[in-house]
């Protein structure tokens, strides 16, 4: 059963949505099979992250993203793809990194609930 979201967070993550570009669970599968090199973030909290996650993602959880990416990323045009259980929490995360100074990220909009939902590869641990 999907979370029922509060109705001042639905608006903060559509007006926040208006600044932050967005990518689909399909885009992200097929570069993806095509070979590319995707940097892609969870920022899910840990226990979500131990639970299951994108083959090949780091996890840098959202209440440690701005602090930590950094030294992670050190060069802010790298694209990265951020995803969440429904990317609401990664359209938020993807416009702090924005106001960081990093200027190709990308939020996975439907996050890996829908990634789950189309049977998509995922690993755990």
């Amino acid at each position: 059963m999907a979370m029922q979201h509060s109705p001042r967070f639905l608006h903060l993550v559509n007006e926040t949505r208006k600044r932050v570009r967005e990518t689909t669970v399909d885009e992200v599968k097929a570069r993806l099979d095509r070979g590319e090199q995707l940097l892609l973030i969870d920022v899910r909290e840990e226990s979500e992250w131990a639970r299951d996650h994108l083959p090949g993602a780091l996890h840098l959880g959202k209440g440690i993203l701005e602090r930590d990416v950094e030294q992670r990323i050190p060069d802010s045009t790298t694209e990265i793809i951020l995803y969440c259980g429904g990317g609401f929490r990664s359209v938020l995360a993807a416009d702090n990194l924005q106001k960081m100074g990093y200027t190709n990220v990308l939020s996975m909009d439907g996050g890996i609930r829908d990634w789950r939902n189309k049977n998509y590869p995922l690993t755990t641990g």
